[in-house]
């Protein structure tokens, strides 16, 4: 299962090519992830994703150049990897019949309180487990 998430277009997105400025498709991956990791998070009242996460790693290609538009833009993320203490999300910025991007983040969980990385929950595994791509196995 992917998340889909539809994200809009800012006019001060664009570069001076008027295309979206590199730079705004990481912001992108952003709105993408907080959105499925702290809004989706399993159960009411959950500690999920709440005592935050870093990121640790970001792998992007730009496919193909992104112009201003009115409508939105589709943002679907899936899990690819689940480690003892990271996840790697995979991600695609795209319209229907057209890719943009596609790229991957390292998250690592983190305690705030102890400033330190912490393990991934049973909680929080299951509920990523729903995400794991198609043929994709998670980490013990």
């Amino acid at each position: 299962m992917r998340h889909i998430y539809s994200c809009p277009l800012r006019w001060s997105d664009m570069d001076a090519f008027g295309h979206v400025n590199n730079v705004v498709f990481l912001r992108y991956l952003e709105e993408a992830r907080i959105d499925f990791m702290f809004r989706l998070a399993p159960g009411n009242g959950s500690p999920s994703f709440a005592g935050g996460s870093v990121v640790a790693r970001h792998e992007i290609d730009y496919v193909r150049p992104l112009v201003h538009r009115h409508e939105p833009v589709t943002i679907e993320s899936w899990v690819t990897k689940i480690g003892a203490a990271s996840l790697t999300i995979a991600y695609e910025i795209k319209d229907p019949d057209v890719t943009y991007v596609r790229a991957s983040t390292v998250v690592v969980p983190f305690n705030l309180e102890a400033q330190r990385p912490r393990r991934i929950s049973a909680e929080e595994r299951a509920f990523l487990q729903e995400y794991v791509d198609d043929g994709m196995t998670a980490a013990a």
